[in-house]
C-alpha cells in the first residue's frame, strides 16, 4: 500500500496566514506544511484540502483515479472547492466498514473528540490507521498490529499510550506525525521530541510503503534531564514518556506538613501528569532501579541526595567529618550501580546547582559539591543526557 502525504500539517497549514511566532517565521520552505491530506494508493483521499490536485502533482501523482474522499474531522472555514472529476467528500459513520472498488476496506473508527479515524486494509493485508487533528480513539475501538499509523503525536501523545496499551502500536509500527502546528519549533527540535515518543516527521509530498521496514526511533533506556529552577526539566522528562501507556513516577521530595508553597507545587506537576501514570513517594530508589517494570521517571535526584545528607547527618562538619562523607558515598555508590543495572527505561530528572552565587554555608557548599559529583556520575552511566535552559533541551549526550 502507498501512501503520499499531500499535507503534514495542522488544519490552518504551517505557518498559520498573518501570524508572527517565532515557530512560523522560521517554517519555510521544506519546513512549510500545507493541511494533512493523504492519497492511499492514488484510490482513496482521506480529507480534503485548498489545492489538493496541486499537492498531488507536486509529488508525482495524478487524483484522476480517486473513487473515494473521506473527511476526518469538521473543516472550518470556507468550504474547500472539490478538484474536477472527484467524487463527493463524505464521513463513514462510526463503526460501519466501506469496501472499495479498489478493494481497500476503510473502517470509520469512533474518537474521543469530534472526527472520526479510519482504518484502511489493503487487498493485500496491510493496515493503516489515520487518526484526525485532536484525537484519541475512543475505549477500545482501535485494531491491533497496525503495520502504520499517522496521527496527531504532538497534540496527542496519550493517543500513542493507548494504542500501545492495546496493542495497536507494535515494536515495528511506522508511526508519523502529522497535524503539526506552530506550538512546537520544527527542525531538530521537532525531530528530538518525536523521537522520544518513537515517531517521526517527513516532509510534504513524501511517499511512503506502508509495510515496508523503517527503523523505528528507539527511547534511550536511561536518561538524565538536569537544568536550574524553573527551567522546564521536569515538564521535558515528562515529554519523553507522555506516549507510553504505563509510567512510575517516583516522587523523592516527599510531603511537607504546613507547606502552602510545596503543597501548590506538587498539586501542578501531578495534574500536567496523564492520569494513567503511578505515583509512589520514595527515595529507596535502588530496589525500583533493579526490578523489572514500566518505565520509570525519578523527580529529582537533588531532593534524593537532600535525605541521603539528612540520613547520614552530613550538615554538621563534625559528623561529616568523622564518617558522614563515607556513609553518603557509599549510598551515592548504591544509586549509581543501580542506575548502571536497570533493565527498564529511566528518566532522572536532576538539578545543575553549580553554575550559580556560591553558598555562604560550609554544608551550602557541601550540598552543592556532592549534588555535582552525583549528576556527574550518573550522566556517565546514562545513553542521553539534557540540559534544559529556559525550557529549550540541549542534548549534552546521545
Amino acid at each position: 500500500m502507498e501512501l503520499t502525504l499531500l499535507g503534514t500539517g495542522a488544519p490552518a497549514g504551517l505557518p498559520r496566514p498573518d501570524c508572527p511566532c517565532a515557530s512560523c517565521a522560521t517554517a519555510r520552505g521544506e519546513l512549510a506544511r500545507a493541511a494533512t491530506a493523504l492519497l492511499v494508493d492514488g484510490a482513496l483521499l482521506l480529507d480534503l484540502t485548498p489545492g489538493a490536485a496541486f499537492a498531488a502533482a507536486r509529488a508525482g501523482h495524478s487524483l484522476a483515479a480517486v473513487r473515494q474522499v473521506l473527511l476526518t474531522h469538521p473543516h472550518d472555514g470556507p468550504p474547500v472547492e472539490l478538484p474536477v472529476g472527484l467524487p463527493t467528500a463524505g464521513r463513514v459513520a462510526d463503526g460501519r466498514t466501506l469496501t472499495l472498488i479498489s478493494g481497500h476496506r476503510v473502517r470509520a473508527v469512533p474518537m474521543d473528540a469530534p472526527g472520526t479515524g479510519y482504518e484502511v486494509t489493503s487487498p493485500e493485508g496491510e493496515r493503516l490507521l489515520y487518526l484526525p487533528p485532536g484525537g484519541a480513539p475512543a475505549g477500545e475501538s482501535a485494531g491491533r498490529g497496525y503495520d502504520m499509523v499517522v496521527a496527531d503525536v504532538v497534540g496527542r501523545p496519550d493517543a500513542l499510550a493507548r494504542l500501545r496499551a492495546l496493542g495497536a502500536i507494535g515494536v515495528t509500527t511506522d508511526v508519523i506525525a502529522v497535524h503539526l502546528d506552530h506550538d512546537l519549533p520544527p527542525g531538530p527540535e521537532l525531530v528530538r521530541r518525536l523521537a522520544a515518543a518513537g515517531a517521526r516527521a517527513v516532509p510534504d509530498g513524501t511517499t511512503l510503503i506502508v509495510g515496508d521496514y523503517h527503523a523505528v526511533p528507539d527511547l534511550p533506556r536511561r536518561t538524565l534531564v538536569i537544568g536550574g529552577a524553573r527551567s522546564g526539566k521536569s515538564v521535558e522528562a515528562e515529554r519523553r514518556l507522555e506516549a507510553f501507556p504505563e509510567v512510575l513516577y517516583v516522587a523523592t521530595g516527599g510531603t511537607r506538613e504546613g507547606d502552602s508553597e510545596w503543597a501548590a507545587r506538587v498539586g501542578l506537576h501531578r495534574e500536567r501528569r496523564p492520569g494513567a501514570w503511578r505515583t509512589e513517594e520514595t527515595c529507596e530508589l535502588a530496589p525500583l532501579l533493579t526490578e523489572n517494570g514500566p518505565p520509570l521517571l525519578i523527580d529529582c535526584l537533588a531532593l534524593w541526595l537532600t535525605d541521603a545528607m539528612d540520613r547520614v547527618g552530613a550538615w554538621d562538619d563534625a559528623k561529616w567529618a568523622a564518617d558522614g562523607r563515607r556513609a553518603l558515598h557509599e549510598r551515592t555508590a548504591e544509586l549509581v550501580a543501580a542506575v548502571r543495572a536497570a533493565r527498564r527505561t529511566v528518566v532522572a530528572v536532576s538539578n545543575e546547582v553549580g553554575s550559580g552565587i556560591v553558598p555562604a554555608t560550609a554544608s551550602g557548599r557541601r550540598f552543592r559539591d556532592e549534588l555535582g559529583r552525583l549528576n556527574a556520575t550518573i550522566a556517565a552511566e546514562c545513553e542521553h543526557v539534557l540540559l534544559v535552559v529556559a525550557g529549550q533541551a540541549m542534548p549534552l549526550r546521545g
